[in-house]
């Protein structure tokens, strides 16, 4: 059947029809359970009653006005996060790469509303990746999302991921912020040593510069703590977030520091569908659930659970599986075959991972997804590695 959609994505022959907690329903019926949680996205699950009941209620009453008037859960949910936070200020988004557009130019700004708007350079880190804009995938750096898409945007400076002596060498007259991810998502979940973030943040200090963490991914509770960069002891002046605060419906946003907010002033950025009240309607009740007492604790608990039983995996497959990476519910599988070898045997078991790179395998399930979901993904990926195993002795047996 030939598709009118364009083809920029390679789909898996599969689709669903319908969400129930940590599990998909495909449209024949079949069951699968999800490490993926549409990348980070769906972080309270499927079906959620209580963010059903928050859409429904307020999709009754107002899906949408335009910024020009006030919105109150808006405001709400904005006092809600910086009460949470090292924020004062918080700006609303539809996306991930929205947010980092909005982090970047508020980095900018910051410097220009300082009489010097020759600081617009930003130092950013191989393995990277921060949406697919035009001035995102110049900031991520990677060549396959860069080429054919004209000159690569000027003022991003990649450097080494965790080699404090190359962000020095970096730094220059023009340099206005360092932008990074805590963890990399889609480089293969890679985290950054604390000791290099605190290294980061005294640059940052000594050479006048603003901060900027890109949690997208790690933000909203994935890894344990409701931002990654509470597990360092380092505090960004700019944090863009999105993914697990919508928990499934398009919601972003950028939390700074009232001084690197400062340039940003009326006019000078804005957007048609950011904190409309329907997403903030959603986004108050994530915030009901994740910020409740104990839940991020029983996060960070499943997660040392999770971890405990993918070592156990380890051991009895050490020719599939090279080590794990990651924090929380944000775990990393790193393979001695091909990921998308391992993503797809997994897939036959009837659970979904996510590949990124390094052959790393990203499992990112739902936060309250309950210990025997993770026990049965656990069993799945056990038997997607057998399946693996008989598969490739039987290629040995052939030659």
């Amino acid at each position: 059947m030939t598709s009118a959609l364009i083809p920029t994505y390679a789909r898996a022959d599969l689709a669903f029809e319908r969400g129930e907690g940590s599990w998909l329903v495909s449209v024949k019926g079949e069951r699968y359970l999800d490490f993926g949680a549409g990348i980070a996205v769906a972080s309270l699950g499927y079906s959620n009653p209580h963010l059903i009941e928050a859409l429904t209620r307020q999709a009754n009453k107002l899906w949408h006005t335009s910024n020009l008037y006030q919105i109150p859960d808006g405001e709400r949910l904005a006092q809600r996060l910086v009460d949470a936070s090292f924020g004062e200020m918080a700006f609303f988004t539809n996306s991930g790469a929205e947010a980092l557009e909005f982090a970047c130019k508020t980095a900018r700004k910051f410097h220009a509303s300082e009489g010097h708007p020759e600081r617009f350079h930003i130092i950013t880190f191989e393995g990277a990746f921060h949406g697919r804009t035009i001035a995102m995938i110049a900031a991520g750096g990677n060549p396959k999302y860069i080429e054919g898409f004209g000159p690569k945007a000027e003022g991003f400076d990649q450097v080494p991921f965790g080699d404090i002596a190359a962000v020095k060498a970096a730094v220059g007259p023009q340099t206005a912020a360092i932008l990074i991810e805590p963890i990399q998502g889609e480089g293969g979940i890679r985290s950054a040593d604390p000791s290099f973030l605190r290294a980061l943040r005294a640059l940052c200090d000594e050479h006048g510069l603003l901060l900027v963490f890109d949690e997208v991914q790690t933000g909203v509770g994935r890894t344990g703590k409701f931002f990654a960069y509470e597990l360092t002891g380092v505090a960004p002046d700019i944090l863009a977030f999105a993914k697990g605060i919508g928990g499934g419906f398009p919601l972003g946003g950028c939390l700074a520091t009232a001084r690197a907010a400062k340039g940003m002033t009326a006019g000078t950025h804005g957007t048609t569908y950011g904190g409309n009240p329907l997403a903030m309607a959603v986004g108050n009740a994530v915030l009901d659930i994740v910020l409740a007492p104990g839940f991020l604790d029983e996060v960070a608990r499943k997660g040392l659970f999770l971890r405990q039983r993918l070592a156990e995996l380890r051991d009895r497959h050490p020719d599939i599986i090279a080590g794990l990476r990651g924090e929380g519910l944000m775990m990393g599988v790193q393979t001695k075959i091909p990921v998308g070898e391992f993503v797809a045997a997994a897939r036959g078991a009837h659970l979904l991972t996510i590949p990124a790179a390094e052959n790393v395998a990203r499992l990112l399930p739902p936060l309250n997804i309950s210990e025997e979901d993770l026990a049965e993904g656990v069993s799945r990926l056990d038997q997607a590695c057998v399946a693996l195993e008989n598969a490739r002795a039987k290629q040995g047996a052939a030659v």
